[in-house]
């Protein structure tokens, strides 16, 4: 009989329009090509599953939120003061809904997308005896890192944040049966806070993708969700530290490509030659046609799904060295990394002059992607550990 397998998943996996929708819809279709039966609830509304062939479908209905920047200041004031992490008290108090939809079932394998749904284990528990926990990123880090790049009292909020989803981590995550990370570096930090939880690491991915041959415009090139409070750091310092630089040539221009570009209008407000395009059914085209991919990145876990597109298409990359963790890229070699404001402009304007450098990167760059992070390629070491296979049945003892 065919495994049966349920991912439980706070964003909806298609369309795939972010990084964290790519991760889940790889291991959707992993999980379809290897002959299992796919179940999905979901947070959120979810389109037709692409290549994942979807069984049963739930979703559990959020209620709706004011996004003014007053009402998130005032939902993240009272998480501070209760002490409860913001996406982790976002989806908390389900368990009734989980418990109805998930009647009668029971897998062979569940998956929890996100940490956000990790204190979820209980309830799942019951359904099967392997229980994953995808992390995306580990939201103790995550948290550190956006306090280490804020100002007061930004500062204290993250820097709380982090201590409590530490608390959170050491509590929940001894409780799955495994974990999958995104790389070493995150292996590292959830062994450490986890020490008998098993480990596998599977890197973030992306579908196979030819080479584009269209001939590329002079454009720099910026992708991600701009609601995602890294990304909205990034843009704040390529567009106040680097962009004014970068703008007196004349014909250099630079573009944002991802969904909620409202996040980011006011930041850019008034700069010239920057384009938006809003949420597009296919980002890696724009990341394509540009000379260069600019990660400028200040914070984040995890590994940055923008820098694998980046080296799909053949664009070279200029990164910080946050945006490059966990990738096993070299500095000058995959992807030129620059801390500074100042390095980062002469990072740029290296590779616009000298087109050997940027052939060499690319080059590079995509023979990274063909050998690791194209689906096929990644899926290999979720067979090597069993995942769906009897390795994965039931919680180290």
């Amino acid at each position: 009989m065919p495994r049966k397998v349920l991912f439980v998943t706070p964003e909806a996996p298609f369309p795939v329009l972010g990084g964290g929708a790519q991760r889940i819809a790889s291991l959707m279709e992993y999980a379809t090509r290897r002959g299992a039966v796919v179940d999905l609830l979901s947070f959120a509304p979810c389109e037709p599953c692409g290549e994942a062939v979807v069984r049963t479908q739930w979703q559990i209905e959020l209620p709706t939120n004011g996004r003014s920047f007053a009402a998130r200041i005032a939902r993240n004031a009272g998480r501070f003061v209760r002490g409860v992490p913001p996406l982790i008290d976002r989806l908390a108090g389900f368990d009734a809904e989980i418990t109805r939809s998930l009647a009668g079932q029971h897998y062979d394998v569940i998956f929890v997308e996100h940490f956000w749904l990790g204190p979820y284990i209980d309830v799942l528990r019951p359904f099967s005896r392997s229980v994953i926990c995808d992390l995306h990123n580990v939201e103790s880090e995550f948290f550190r890192s956006l306090s280490r790049a804020e100002g007061w009292p930004a500062r204290m909020a993250h820097g709380r944040f982090a201590r409590l989803s530490e608390k959170l981590e050491r509590h929940f995550l001894p409780r799955y049966s495994r974990a999958l990370v995104t790389s070493g570096q995150d292996a590292a930090r959830v062994a450490a806070l986890a020490p008998s939880l098993p480990l596998t690491i599977f890197p973030n991915t992306i579908p196979w993708r030819a080479l584009p041959t269209e001939e590329r415009e002079r454009t720099l090139v910026f992708s991600g969700n701009m609601e995602y409070h890294p990304n909205q750091q990034a843009v704040a310092w390529f567009s106040k530290q680097i962009w004014p630089v970068l703008q007196r040539d004349p014909a250099l221009r630079w573009r944002l490509v991802g969904m909620n570009p409202h996040a980011i209008a006011r930041t850019v407000a008034g700069l010239d030659r920057i384009e938006m395009t809003g949420a597009i059914a296919d980002a890696m085209t724009e990341i394509g046609r540009a000379q260069i991919a600019v990660v400028p990145l200040l914070s984040g876990s995890g590994t940055r799904v923008k820098i694998l597109e980046a080296w799909a298409v053949g664009t070279p990359v200029v990164s910080t060295r946050i945006g490059a963790e966990g990738l096993p890229g070299r500095d000058g070699e995959h992807f030129l990394i620059a801390d500074s404001a100042e390095d980062f402009v002469a990072a740029i304007g290296k590779l616009l002059q000298d087109q050997t450098l940027a052939a060499r990167l690319s080059a590079a760059g995509r023979v990274l992607y063909e050998n690791t992070f194209h689906r096929e390629a990644a899926w290999k070491c979720l067979d090597a550990a069993g995942i769906l296979g009897a390795k994965t049945l039931g919680p180290k003892p």
